[in-house]
Protein backbone atom coordinates (compact mmCIF):
# COMPACT_ATOMS: atom_id res chain seq x y z
CA UNK A 1 0.00 0.00 0.00
CA UNK A 2 2.86 2.36 0.82
CA UNK A 3 6.04 2.50 -1.22
CA UNK A 4 9.50 2.49 0.35
CA UNK A 5 9.94 6.20 -0.45
CA UNK A 6 6.58 7.09 1.15
CA UNK A 7 7.40 5.13 4.30
CA UNK A 8 10.86 6.69 4.56
CA UNK A 9 9.60 10.27 4.20
CA UNK A 10 6.59 9.68 6.49
CA UNK A 11 8.68 8.30 9.34
CA UNK A 12 11.32 11.01 8.86
CA UNK A 13 8.62 13.68 9.22
CA UNK A 14 7.19 11.78 12.19
CA UNK A 15 10.58 11.75 13.89
CA UNK A 16 11.20 15.47 13.31
CA UNK A 17 11.58 17.20 16.67
CA UNK A 18 10.09 20.54 15.66
CA UNK A 19 6.75 19.43 14.21
CA UNK A 20 6.89 15.64 14.18
CA UNK A 21 6.77 13.09 16.97
CA UNK A 22 9.02 15.20 19.12
CA UNK A 23 6.50 18.07 19.23
CA UNK A 24 4.29 18.72 22.24
CA UNK A 25 1.06 18.58 20.20
CA UNK A 26 1.95 15.18 18.77
CA UNK A 27 2.76 13.81 22.21
CA UNK A 28 -0.53 15.13 23.54
CA UNK A 29 -2.47 13.44 20.76
CA UNK A 30 -0.50 10.20 21.20
CA UNK A 31 -1.05 10.13 24.97
CA UNK A 32 -4.69 11.13 24.51
CA UNK A 33 -5.36 8.17 22.23
CA UNK A 34 -3.43 5.77 24.49
CA UNK A 35 -5.14 6.89 27.69
CA UNK A 36 -8.52 7.15 26.00
CA UNK A 37 -8.32 3.59 24.69
CA UNK A 38 -7.02 2.28 28.03
CA UNK A 39 -9.73 4.08 29.99
CA UNK A 40 -12.45 2.84 27.66
CA UNK A 41 -11.26 -0.75 27.95
CA UNK A 42 -11.08 -0.57 31.76
CA UNK A 43 -14.47 1.09 32.14
CA UNK A 44 -16.25 -1.21 29.68
CA UNK A 45 -14.63 -4.27 31.29
CA UNK A 46 -15.70 -3.17 34.77
CA UNK A 47 -19.19 -2.29 33.58
CA UNK A 48 -19.48 -5.66 31.83
CA UNK A 49 -18.22 -7.52 34.87
CA UNK A 50 -20.52 -5.52 37.14
CA UNK A 51 -23.49 -6.24 34.86
CA UNK A 52 -22.82 -9.98 34.50
CA UNK A 53 -21.93 -10.55 38.16
CA UNK A 54 -24.99 -8.79 39.47
CA UNK A 55 -27.34 -10.51 37.06
CA UNK A 56 -25.82 -13.94 37.60
CA UNK A 57 -26.19 -13.61 41.36
CA UNK A 58 -29.66 -12.13 41.18
CA UNK A 59 -30.84 -14.76 38.71
CA UNK A 60 -28.94 -17.48 40.58
CA UNK A 61 -31.04 -16.81 43.68
CA UNK A 62 -34.39 -16.01 42.07
CA UNK A 63 -34.65 -18.22 39.03
CA UNK A 64 -34.89 -17.38 35.35
CA UNK A 65 -38.67 -17.83 35.24
CA UNK A 66 -41.01 -17.40 38.21
CA UNK A 67 -44.59 -18.66 38.53
CA UNK A 68 -47.01 -16.78 40.84
CA UNK A 69 -50.72 -17.04 41.53
CA UNK A 70 -53.02 -14.05 41.62
CA UNK A 71 -54.27 -15.14 45.07
CA UNK A 72 -50.74 -14.77 46.48
CA UNK A 73 -50.27 -18.45 47.34
CA UNK A 74 -49.92 -21.71 45.43
CA UNK A 75 -51.54 -24.58 47.37
CA UNK A 76 -50.94 -27.77 45.37
CA UNK A 77 -47.40 -26.81 44.42
CA UNK A 78 -46.03 -30.37 44.14
CA UNK A 79 -48.85 -31.22 41.71
CA UNK A 80 -48.09 -28.02 39.80
CA UNK A 81 -44.38 -28.87 39.64
CA UNK A 82 -45.24 -32.28 38.16
CA UNK A 83 -47.55 -30.62 35.63
CA UNK A 84 -44.81 -28.18 34.63
CA UNK A 85 -42.35 -31.05 34.14
CA UNK A 86 -44.78 -32.75 31.74
CA UNK A 87 -44.40 -29.87 29.30
CA UNK A 88 -41.78 -31.00 26.79
CA UNK A 89 -40.45 -27.51 26.08
CA UNK A 90 -39.99 -26.80 29.78
CA UNK A 91 -38.59 -30.24 30.57
CA UNK A 92 -35.82 -29.84 27.97
CA UNK A 93 -34.84 -26.38 29.18
CA UNK A 94 -35.03 -26.46 32.99
CA UNK A 95 -32.30 -27.63 35.33
CA UNK A 96 -34.39 -27.26 38.49
CA UNK A 97 -37.85 -26.29 39.76
CA UNK A 98 -37.91 -24.91 43.30
CA UNK A 99 -41.02 -24.01 45.37
CA UNK A 100 -40.46 -20.98 47.62
CA UNK A 101 -42.36 -19.58 50.63
CA UNK A 102 -41.32 -15.97 51.16
CA UNK A 103 -42.23 -13.14 53.50
CA UNK A 104 -40.95 -9.84 54.87
CA UNK A 105 -39.93 -9.80 58.55
CA UNK A 106 -38.08 -7.80 61.15
CA UNK A 107 -35.28 -9.73 62.84
CA UNK A 108 -34.02 -8.79 66.31
CA UNK A 109 -31.13 -10.04 68.46
CA UNK A 110 -28.98 -8.57 71.26
CA UNK A 111 -30.89 -5.30 71.14
CA UNK A 112 -30.26 -4.90 67.40
CA UNK A 113 -32.89 -5.15 64.69
CA UNK A 114 -33.01 -5.14 60.91
CA UNK A 115 -35.47 -5.76 58.12
CA UNK A 116 -35.02 -9.04 56.26
CA UNK A 117 -36.65 -11.34 53.74
CA UNK A 118 -37.41 -14.84 55.00
CA UNK A 119 -37.26 -17.46 52.28
CA UNK A 120 -38.46 -20.98 52.95
CA UNK A 121 -36.85 -23.55 50.70
CA UNK A 122 -36.01 -27.22 50.79
CA UNK A 123 -32.40 -27.45 51.90
CA UNK A 124 -31.43 -29.84 49.12
CA UNK A 125 -32.74 -27.27 46.60
CA UNK A 126 -30.79 -24.49 48.33
CA UNK A 127 -27.65 -26.63 48.27
CA UNK A 128 -28.12 -27.33 44.56
CA UNK A 129 -28.66 -23.70 43.56
CA UNK A 130 -25.82 -22.33 45.71
CA UNK A 131 -22.98 -21.55 43.28
CA UNK A 132 -19.28 -22.03 43.96
CA UNK A 133 -18.75 -18.38 44.86
CA UNK A 134 -20.94 -18.67 47.99
CA UNK A 135 -19.03 -19.31 51.21
CA UNK A 136 -20.76 -21.04 54.16
CA UNK A 137 -19.89 -20.80 57.85
CA UNK A 138 -21.35 -23.31 60.30
CA UNK A 139 -23.39 -26.43 59.55
CA UNK A 140 -23.63 -27.83 56.05
CA UNK A 141 -26.90 -27.04 54.31
CA UNK A 142 -27.79 -30.72 54.14
CA UNK A 143 -27.64 -30.86 57.96
CA UNK A 144 -30.02 -27.93 58.57
CA UNK A 145 -33.12 -29.21 60.39
CA UNK A 146 -36.63 -27.91 60.94
CA UNK A 147 -36.57 -24.73 63.00
CA UNK A 148 -32.98 -23.72 62.14
CA UNK A 149 -31.87 -20.68 60.13
CA UNK A 150 -29.29 -19.83 57.46
CA UNK A 151 -28.65 -16.05 57.38
CA UNK A 152 -26.40 -13.66 55.50
CA UNK A 153 -22.99 -13.00 57.01
CA UNK A 154 -23.46 -9.22 56.94
CA UNK A 155 -26.83 -9.54 58.65
CA UNK A 156 -25.37 -11.77 61.38
CA UNK A 157 -22.56 -9.28 61.91
CA UNK A 158 -24.99 -6.35 62.10
CA UNK A 159 -27.09 -8.21 64.66
CA UNK A 160 -24.03 -9.34 66.63
CA UNK A 161 -25.00 -13.03 66.57
CA UNK A 162 -22.78 -16.08 66.28
CA UNK A 163 -23.56 -19.60 65.15
CA UNK A 164 -25.89 -21.19 67.72
CA UNK A 165 -27.37 -17.89 68.92
CA UNK A 166 -31.11 -17.32 68.56
CA UNK A 167 -32.85 -14.46 66.75
CA UNK A 168 -36.47 -13.36 66.92
CA UNK A 169 -38.51 -12.92 63.76
CA UNK A 170 -41.44 -10.50 63.74
CA UNK A 171 -43.95 -10.77 60.90
CA UNK A 172 -47.37 -9.32 60.11
CA UNK A 173 -48.22 -12.50 58.16
CA UNK A 174 -50.39 -14.75 60.27
CA UNK A 175 -50.83 -12.04 62.91
CA UNK A 176 -52.95 -13.06 65.92
CA UNK A 177 -56.13 -11.04 66.65
CA UNK A 178 -56.56 -10.08 70.33
CA UNK A 179 -58.83 -7.88 72.43
CA UNK A 180 -56.23 -5.13 72.12
CA UNK A 181 -55.86 -5.42 68.36
CA UNK A 182 -53.85 -7.55 65.97
CA UNK A 183 -50.54 -8.78 67.34
CA UNK A 184 -47.64 -9.56 65.00
CA UNK A 185 -46.32 -13.10 64.87
CA UNK A 186 -43.07 -13.39 66.90
CA UNK A 187 -40.98 -16.56 67.03
CA UNK A 188 -37.38 -17.35 67.95
CA UNK A 189 -35.05 -19.59 65.94
CA UNK A 190 -31.39 -20.60 66.30
CA UNK A 191 -28.85 -19.51 63.66
CA UNK A 192 -26.85 -22.50 62.49
CA UNK A 193 -25.19 -21.30 59.26
CA UNK A 194 -24.12 -18.00 57.72
CA UNK A 195 -23.54 -17.46 54.01
CA UNK A 196 -21.43 -14.94 52.12
CA UNK A 197 -22.53 -14.42 48.53
CA UNK A 198 -20.57 -11.25 47.82
CA UNK A 199 -23.76 -9.34 47.02
CA UNK A 200 -24.63 -6.92 49.77
CA UNK A 201 -28.40 -7.03 49.25
CA UNK A 202 -28.49 -10.75 49.97
CA UNK A 203 -25.74 -10.91 52.58
CA UNK A 204 -27.43 -8.22 54.65
CA UNK A 205 -31.11 -8.93 54.10
CA UNK A 206 -31.91 -12.60 53.50
CA UNK A 207 -32.72 -15.47 55.86
CA UNK A 208 -33.22 -19.02 54.61
CA UNK A 209 -35.09 -21.70 56.53
CA UNK A 210 -36.53 -25.13 55.70
CA UNK A 211 -39.72 -24.89 53.67
CA UNK A 212 -41.90 -26.51 56.36
CA UNK A 213 -40.58 -24.06 58.99
CA UNK A 214 -41.35 -21.05 56.79
CA UNK A 215 -44.85 -22.31 55.99
CA UNK A 216 -45.57 -22.74 59.69
CA UNK A 217 -44.10 -19.37 60.66
CA UNK A 218 -45.81 -17.43 57.85
CA UNK A 219 -49.08 -19.28 58.60
CA UNK A 220 -49.40 -20.41 54.98
CA UNK A 221 -50.43 -23.99 55.61
CA UNK A 222 -49.19 -26.32 52.88
CA UNK A 223 -48.64 -23.56 50.28
CA UNK A 224 -45.86 -21.49 48.73
CA UNK A 225 -45.69 -17.93 47.41
CA UNK A 226 -44.08 -18.81 44.07
CA UNK A 227 -42.12 -21.40 42.09
CA UNK A 228 -38.69 -20.67 40.61
CA UNK A 229 -37.56 -22.32 37.39
CA UNK A 230 -33.81 -22.46 36.70
CA UNK A 231 -32.84 -22.94 33.08
CA UNK A 232 -29.82 -24.61 31.55
CA UNK A 233 -29.52 -21.77 29.06
CA UNK A 234 -30.89 -18.28 29.88
CA UNK A 235 -31.51 -17.79 26.15
CA UNK A 236 -34.47 -20.22 26.46
CA UNK A 237 -36.32 -17.86 28.82
CA UNK A 238 -38.85 -16.65 26.22
CA UNK A 239 -39.78 -20.12 24.96
CA UNK A 240 -40.23 -21.49 28.49
CA UNK A 241 -42.32 -18.50 29.52
CA UNK A 242 -44.60 -18.83 26.49
CA UNK A 243 -44.99 -22.57 27.08
CA UNK A 244 -46.00 -21.98 30.71
CA UNK A 245 -48.46 -19.20 29.84
CA UNK A 246 -50.15 -21.54 27.35
CA UNK A 247 -50.10 -24.61 29.60
CA UNK A 248 -51.03 -23.26 33.05
CA UNK A 249 -54.66 -22.59 34.11
CA UNK A 250 -56.09 -19.11 34.54
CA UNK A 251 -54.95 -17.25 37.62
CA UNK A 252 -51.26 -18.07 37.26
CA UNK A 253 -48.78 -15.31 36.45
CA UNK A 254 -45.49 -16.10 34.69
CA UNK A 255 -42.64 -13.60 34.81
CA UNK A 256 -38.98 -13.89 33.83
CA UNK A 257 -35.86 -12.35 35.34
CA UNK A 258 -35.91 -9.46 32.87
CA UNK A 259 -39.42 -8.46 33.98
CA UNK A 260 -38.46 -8.68 37.65
CA UNK A 261 -35.31 -6.60 37.14
CA UNK A 262 -36.31 -4.48 34.15
CA UNK A 263 -35.46 -1.12 35.70
CA UNK A 264 -32.16 -2.38 37.07
CA UNK A 265 -31.04 -4.01 33.80
CA UNK A 266 -32.10 -0.95 31.81
CA UNK A 267 -30.22 1.40 34.12
CA UNK A 268 -27.04 -0.67 33.77
CA UNK A 269 -27.30 -0.67 29.98
CA UNK A 270 -27.92 3.09 29.78
CA UNK A 271 -25.02 3.77 32.14
CA UNK A 272 -22.72 1.60 30.07
CA UNK A 273 -23.68 3.37 26.82
CA UNK A 274 -23.34 6.84 28.32
CA UNK A 275 -19.93 6.05 29.82
CA UNK A 276 -18.75 4.77 26.43
CA UNK A 277 -19.86 7.95 24.66
CA UNK A 278 -18.35 10.25 27.27
CA UNK A 279 -15.00 8.50 27.35
CA UNK A 280 -14.90 8.29 23.56
CA UNK A 281 -14.62 12.09 23.63
CA UNK A 282 -11.07 11.64 24.94
CA UNK A 283 -10.12 9.77 21.78
CA UNK A 284 -11.94 12.31 19.59
CA UNK A 285 -10.07 15.21 21.20
CA UNK A 286 -6.80 13.36 20.63
CA UNK A 287 -7.78 12.90 16.97
CA UNK A 288 -8.30 16.66 16.64
CA UNK A 289 -4.81 17.13 18.05
CA UNK A 290 -3.52 14.94 15.24
CA UNK A 291 -5.21 17.30 12.77
CA UNK A 292 -3.52 20.34 14.27
CA UNK A 293 -0.17 18.57 14.49
CA UNK A 294 -0.24 17.51 10.83
CA UNK A 295 -1.47 20.91 9.64
CA UNK A 296 1.53 22.53 11.36
CA UNK A 297 3.77 19.84 9.90
CA UNK A 298 2.46 20.53 6.38
CA UNK A 299 3.04 24.26 6.83
CA UNK A 300 6.54 23.69 8.20
CA UNK A 301 7.46 21.26 5.41
CA UNK A 302 5.89 23.19 2.55
CA UNK A 303 9.30 23.80 0.92
CA UNK A 304 10.17 20.08 1.16
CA UNK A 305 6.75 19.21 -0.30
CA UNK A 306 7.35 21.60 -3.21
CA UNK A 307 10.78 20.09 -3.94
CA UNK A 308 9.37 16.55 -3.81
CA UNK A 309 6.60 17.55 -6.19
CA UNK A 310 9.10 19.00 -8.66
CA UNK A 311 11.03 15.72 -8.53
CA UNK A 312 7.92 13.88 -9.69
CA UNK A 313 6.27 12.75 -6.46
CA UNK A 314 2.54 12.56 -7.22
CA UNK A 315 -0.23 14.16 -5.22
CA UNK A 316 -1.49 10.71 -4.24
CA UNK A 317 1.92 9.85 -2.83
CA UNK A 318 2.00 13.07 -0.83
CA UNK A 319 -1.40 12.22 0.64
CA UNK A 320 -0.23 8.75 1.58
CA UNK A 321 2.90 10.17 3.25
CA UNK A 322 0.90 12.34 5.65
CA UNK A 323 -1.82 9.74 6.14
CA UNK A 324 0.87 7.27 7.19
CA UNK A 325 2.42 9.81 9.57
CA UNK A 326 -0.84 10.58 11.35
CA UNK A 327 -2.22 7.04 11.34
CA UNK A 328 1.02 5.76 12.88
CA UNK A 329 0.34 7.93 15.92
CA UNK A 330 -3.15 6.43 16.20
CA UNK A 331 -1.98 2.84 15.70
CA UNK A 332 0.86 3.05 18.23
CA UNK A 333 -1.34 4.89 20.73
CA UNK A 334 -4.19 2.38 20.29
CA UNK A 335 -1.89 -0.62 20.66
CA UNK A 336 -0.19 0.70 23.80
CA UNK A 337 -3.57 1.78 25.18
CA UNK A 338 -4.98 -1.69 24.52
CA UNK A 339 -2.11 -3.35 26.37
CA UNK A 340 -2.33 -0.90 29.27
CA UNK A 341 -6.12 -1.11 29.51
CA UNK A 342 -6.16 -4.92 29.38
CA UNK A 343 -3.56 -5.20 32.14
CA UNK A 344 -5.40 -2.73 34.39
CA UNK A 345 -8.76 -4.42 33.72
CA UNK A 346 -7.32 -7.84 34.52
CA UNK A 347 -5.89 -6.65 37.86
CA UNK A 348 -8.51 -4.04 38.75
CA UNK A 349 -9.38 -5.58 42.13
CA UNK A 350 -5.75 -5.71 43.44
CA UNK A 351 -5.27 -2.15 42.13
CA UNK A 352 -8.41 -1.03 43.99
CA UNK A 353 -7.22 -2.69 47.18
CA UNK A 354 -3.83 -0.99 46.87
CA UNK A 355 -5.32 2.49 46.45
CA UNK A 356 -7.80 1.75 49.20
CA UNK A 357 -4.91 0.81 51.49
CA UNK A 358 -2.86 3.83 50.39
CA UNK A 359 -5.69 6.35 50.87
CA UNK A 360 -7.34 4.70 53.85
CA UNK A 361 -10.76 5.11 52.23
CA UNK A 362 -13.34 2.59 51.07
CA UNK A 363 -13.35 3.13 47.30
CA UNK A 364 -16.05 0.53 46.57
CA UNK A 365 -18.57 0.38 49.44
CA UNK A 366 -20.58 -2.83 49.24
CA UNK A 367 -23.77 -1.24 50.58
CA UNK A 368 -23.73 1.22 47.65
CA UNK A 369 -22.59 -1.00 44.78
CA UNK A 370 -24.12 -4.29 46.04
CA UNK A 371 -20.86 -6.20 45.49
CA UNK A 372 -17.94 -6.72 47.86
CA UNK A 373 -15.35 -6.96 45.06
CA UNK A 374 -14.82 -4.89 41.94
CA UNK A 375 -15.63 -7.21 39.02
CA UNK A 376 -14.11 -7.12 35.56
CA UNK A 377 -14.91 -8.98 32.38
CA UNK A 378 -12.58 -8.53 29.42
CA UNK A 379 -14.44 -9.17 26.17
CA UNK A 380 -11.97 -9.55 23.26
CA UNK A 381 -14.51 -8.26 20.73
CA UNK A 382 -15.07 -5.09 22.78
CA UNK A 383 -11.33 -4.51 23.21
CA UNK A 384 -10.73 -4.99 19.49
CA UNK A 385 -13.65 -2.71 18.63
CA UNK A 386 -12.34 0.11 20.85
CA UNK A 387 -8.86 -0.16 19.32
CA UNK A 388 -10.25 -0.15 15.77
CA UNK A 389 -12.45 2.89 16.50
CA UNK A 390 -9.42 4.78 17.79
CA UNK A 391 -7.38 3.87 14.70
CA UNK A 392 -10.28 4.84 12.43
CA UNK A 393 -10.60 8.25 14.12
CA UNK A 394 -6.87 8.80 13.77
CA UNK A 395 -7.08 7.89 10.08
CA UNK A 396 -10.00 10.28 9.50
CA UNK A 397 -8.05 13.02 11.26
CA UNK A 398 -5.26 12.75 8.67
CA UNK A 399 -7.43 13.25 5.60
CA UNK A 400 -7.64 17.05 5.64
CA UNK A 401 -3.92 17.70 6.36
CA UNK A 402 -2.96 15.11 3.74
CA UNK A 403 -5.29 16.70 1.19
CA UNK A 404 -3.78 20.11 2.01
CA UNK A 405 -0.27 18.75 1.50
CA UNK A 406 -1.23 17.12 -1.81
CA UNK A 407 -2.72 20.36 -3.10
CA UNK A 408 0.34 22.45 -2.26
CA UNK A 409 1.38 24.39 -5.38
CA UNK A 410 5.17 23.85 -5.74
CA UNK A 411 5.53 26.82 -8.12
CA UNK A 412 3.92 29.21 -5.66
CA UNK A 413 5.95 27.89 -2.75
CA UNK A 414 9.30 28.06 -4.56
CA UNK A 415 8.53 31.53 -5.93
CA UNK A 416 8.12 32.86 -2.38
CA UNK A 417 11.32 31.28 -1.12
Amino acid sequence: MFTKLERKIAFRYLAARKRGFGSVVTWVSFLGIMLGVATLIVVMSVMGGFHDTLLSRIVGMNGHVVVYHQDGAIADYDFLVDKIKQNKTVARAVSGIVPIAEGQVMVTARGNNSGAMVRGIRMNDLETKTHSGVRLYGKALSEIQDGELVIGSTLSRNLGVHMGDSVSLVSANGATPTAFGTMPRIMSYPVKTAFFMGMYEYDSGYIFMPLATAQKYLNMGDAVTHIDLFLKNPADTDSVREALITDLPNGFIVRDWRDLNRGFVGALQVESNVMFLILMLIVIVAAFNIVSSLVMLVKDKSKDIAVLRTFGVSRRSMMRIFILSGTTIGVVGALLGTVLGTIVAAYIEPIRQFFQWATGRDLFPAELYYLSELPSKIVPATVLGIALIAIALAFLATIYPAWKAANTDPVEVLRNE
